[in-house]
């Protein structure tokens, strides 16, 4: 009897599961069994990887051939195995040192002619082997970048089945011709192997820059929205943007994602990962640094936005939108369903899936702004007789956003129409630079007076925490507090209102919020005038 082993990693949500990959020959007719809770798409590897080893130079074995995929009770899918099974076969046919193989893990699917295709998943999968202890990894040529933003991982690069039979069984390695879509040349002396000494092989990544074509200086007049944008950028908050075609309220969510800061490392670890697994990475930009922006379109299934999908679910706008913005344009014309299927993952920074091959859990923590025309026709007004449409129609549009929803929007600004004055002052308000300036300083004041706890912004921090912990001025939640009485707040929204004015303390650079804080943060979460300035750089 002859055996190999290796490893692959099994993806369940952004989580990886290590598998082991044995392969045992035996005497008998010709066979091959592949065992261990396989979908379709991997047990179709059968005959890719016959036909890659074949047409890579090297014989198959023709006895009775058994793969097994362990633990057997995690469902596995897609075809990042192939590579892992191709080489336990050959291991277990003695054309490779079986001792090679287990220390190393192998990601990759196979073409028939031996070329090793890209996956998804390639860095969550590395990130599983490396806490598991590996420090070896083989994936396709194309994905070494990605998978080398793990820390001491030696990672192999190949393009072909030939050259890492060749690498492993410590032969000339062949050139091969690259497809017109891979990346770098091959990192084929970055695997430290058993008994040899190369060294750990490393790439550097280039940082992704934002889009600096669109500034906030472009938007004209709007000053309510664009001090409701800042504050949302510095706090975290939700926000809801209300008013007819034209006012500028894409152009202001447009420029949100240049002002909020860039992420951190854990971060952006955090949101490749996702991309990844949704096979969305940017092409030769490995990693994401700066915050992501998701705007689906008001057609989008329930499905689409928080995940799903048939068998294994797939990430939704939600997961896309982690550690970023998800914009959801013409709100009112989203399904309800799948609206109210946001507040889940508004509440607990994830969604959770079940579905008949697992449950799944993905990262949902991600700033909601919601945007909205007054009425389907776009020009209702109090000031105005322009719009045609009947009150009940009015009613139905405006009550498609479930009020459990708008209580979880911290933000409520009505977006007026521009004037003809105003488009004359045309660039005259603050730039994208200054603003991303104030909201990294508030940031900072914020993460400063929530060192050694688990929160960083303001909009993560627990009601009854803020509260106990962190106390506004004497008397500086009057105003709030009798909203609450009268019942236009709910215990949630004084709660919101008191997170609001600690941004707005932190950006006018105030160690608590006073009254003008507070009665700031009321009326941008009800929408009603209260006398507080609308500019934070004018305040006192």
């Amino acid at each position: 009897m002859a055996f190999a082993r290796t490893c692959s990693v099994a993806l369940v949500g952004v989580e990886g599961v290590l598998v082991e990959v044995q392969a045992d020959l035996e005497p008998g007719i010709a066979a091959f069994s592949l065992v261990g809770l396989p979908d379709k798409s991997l047990s179709e590897s059968r005959d890719r990887v016959r036909a890659a080893v074949v047409n890579s130079g090297t014989a198959w074995p023709a006895k009775k051939l058994t793969v097994g995929l362990s633990p057997a009770s995690v469902p596995k899918a897609g075809s990042g195995f192939d590579l892992a099974v191709a080489c336990a076969v050959l291991g277990a046919a003695e054309r490779i040192d079986p001792r090679v193989l287990t220390e190393i893990v192998m990601i990759g699917e196979l073409g028939l002619d031996g070329r090793v295709r890209p996956v998804r998943g390639i860095l969550p999968a590395v990130l599983a082997a490396a806490d598991a202890g590996y420090e070896q990894v083989v994936v396709p040529e194309c994905a070494a970048a990605e998978a080398s933003l793990v820390p001491g991982v030696s990672v192999l690069g190949v393009r072909t089945l030939r050259q890492l039979i060749a690498v492993l069984a410590d032969e000339p390695v062949p050139d091969e011709d690259p497809d017109d879509h891979t990346g770098p040349d091959p990192l084929l002396a970055g695997l430290r192997l058993p008994g040899t000494g190369a060294a750990t092989g490393m790439h550097s990544i280039g940082a992704t820059q934002p889009d600096q074509g669109r500034d906030l200086a472009d938007v004209v007049g709007q000053t309510a929205a664009r001090t409701a944008v800042e504050v949302a950028a510095a706090g975290g908050h939700h926000l809801f943007l209300e008013g007819p075609p034209g006012a500028g309220k894409t152009m202001l969510v447009e420029r949100l994602p240049a002002i909020l800061p860039p992420l951190t490392r854990g971060e952006s670890l955090e949101v490749t990962a996702v991309h990844s697994v949704a096979g969305l990475l940017p092409a030769g930009k490995p990693l994401i640094d700066t915050a992501p922006y998701c705007a689906p379109h008001h057609s989008a299934t329930m499905q689409a936005l928080v995940g799903g999908g048939p068998g294994i679910a797939r990430p939704g706008a939600v997961s896309l939108s982690h550690r970023g913005i998800l914009f959801l344009d013409e709100t009112p014309e989203f399904s309800s369903h799948a609206l109210d299927a946001l507040r889940q993952p508004l509440e607990a920074g994830h969604v959770v899936i079940a579905r008949s091959a697992g449950v799944v859990r993905f990262p949902a923590k991600f700033l909601m702004v919601l945007a909205a025309n007054p009425c389907p026709c776009g020009r209702f007004s109090l000031h105005d007789s322009l719009c045609d449409c009947p009150p009940s129609a009015i009613r139905r549009y405006q009550g498609r956003l479930s009020g459990p929803l708008l209580d979880r929007v911290d933000l409520r600004v009505e977006v007026d129409p521009v004037t003809r004055a105003q488009l004359a002052e045309s660039g005259t308000g603050p730039t994208t630079a200054t603003v991303a300036d104030r909201v990294r300083e508030a940031r900072a004041r914020a993460a400063a007076r929530l060192d050694g706890t688990p929160w960083r912004t303001n909009s993560d921090v627990p009601g009854r925490e803020l509260r106990n912990r962190w106390h506004p001025v004497g008397g500086a939640m009057d105003e709030a507090e009798r909203s609450l009485e009268r019942g236009l707040l709910t215990a949630r929204g004084l709660d919101r209102v008191l997170r609001v004015a600690w941004t707005v303390a932190d950006l006018a650079g105030r160690h608590r919020p006073d009254a003008s804080d507070v009665s700031l943060a009321l009326q941008l979460r009800t929408g009603v005038p209260r006398g507080a300035a609308m500019t934070i750089g004018a305040r006192p």
